[in-house]
């Protein structure tokens, strides 16, 4: 597809989001069965279900403009995931706390992506005028960033003291 304007590349960054989302709630799935801190387990499986529902937001406005919310590839998530993948879930560790450091920073780094992934459509669909879509990209934004500060919490309040 041709990008002619604002609208057709605000399609392609949900076309992208949504496959960023769907790289990362594989990873993080991943994530949270290699965690062995409980509150970092439940962040994470929160965190998927989180990804779910943005991904279903996604789809919901794509289809609002007559688009498929595939068919684009995110290769900067699958970057991310294949970091995630190398140094959280198949990295040698000898002390699981140090793990569980790992998974937070990695999974910040998914998260920080699609940060800039929401704010970015959200500012778009401003733009163009899509109030509805703007809300509704605000609240996932909003939803991603308490799912980062809340890994940062976690960090702060015991992860990374263990693997010191």
């Amino acid at each position: 597809m041709a990008l002619n304007s604002l609208k057709d590349v605000y399609i392609d960054q949900l076309q992208d989001l949504y496959s960023a989302c769907k790289q990362s709630l594989d990873a993080t799935v991943q994530l949270g069965r290699a965690a062995s801190d409980d509150a970092l387990q439940r962040a994470l499986n929160d965190g998927a279900s989180g990804i779910s529902r943005g991904m279903d937001q996604i789809a919901s406005l794509c289809a609002e403009h007559g688009a498929s919310p595939t068919g684009e590839h995110c290769k900067g998530m699958e970057g991310l995931v294949k970091e995630a993948e190398a140094h959280a879930i198949e990295g040698d560790f000898g002390d699981d706390a140090a793990r569980d450091a790992m998974i937070i920073a990695q999974y910040q780094r998914m998260a920080h992506y699609a940060i800039a992934g929401y704010g970015t459509a959200r500012a778009f669909a401003n733009r163009l005028g899509h109030d509805g879509d703007a809300a509704v990209l605000e609240e996932c934004l909003e939803n991603t960033r308490d799912g980062d500060r809340r890994m940062t919490e976690i960090a702060r309040g015991g992860v990374n003291a263990a693997a010191v």
